[in-house]
């Protein structure tokens, strides 16, 4: 699937699609900068998550990019930056 950008809403459905939602947090509000952990996703949950962003999109996401995208925001950054070396190959 190519698609023009990876939004919060898109991140957002794959997350409570491969790990739910943690009760208190609402994906919807101010959490774009804080971190994963601190909404309840942890390693196994956001793996689940970086798996069915690579089949959706057709992306790779590599481990240390994976770690390193600690907030929503710093994902679909990663995300969006490796929609738009796609297109470009």
């Amino acid at each position: 699937m190519s698609a023009d950008a990876f939004t919060r809403t898109d991140l957002t459905r794959i997350l409570l699609e491969a790990a739910g939602a943690e009760e208190g947090f609402d994906l919807d509000g101010d959490v774009l900068d804080t971190e994963f952990t601190a909404l309840g996703y942890e390693s196994l949950a956001l793996l689940e998550t970086a798996g069915r962003i690579e089949r959706t999109y057709g992306i790779a996401l590599d481990d240390d990019l994976l770690t390193d995208a600690l907030t929503p925001r710093a994902l679909i950054g990663v995300v969006n930056d490796l929609l738009t070396v796609a297109r470009t190959v």
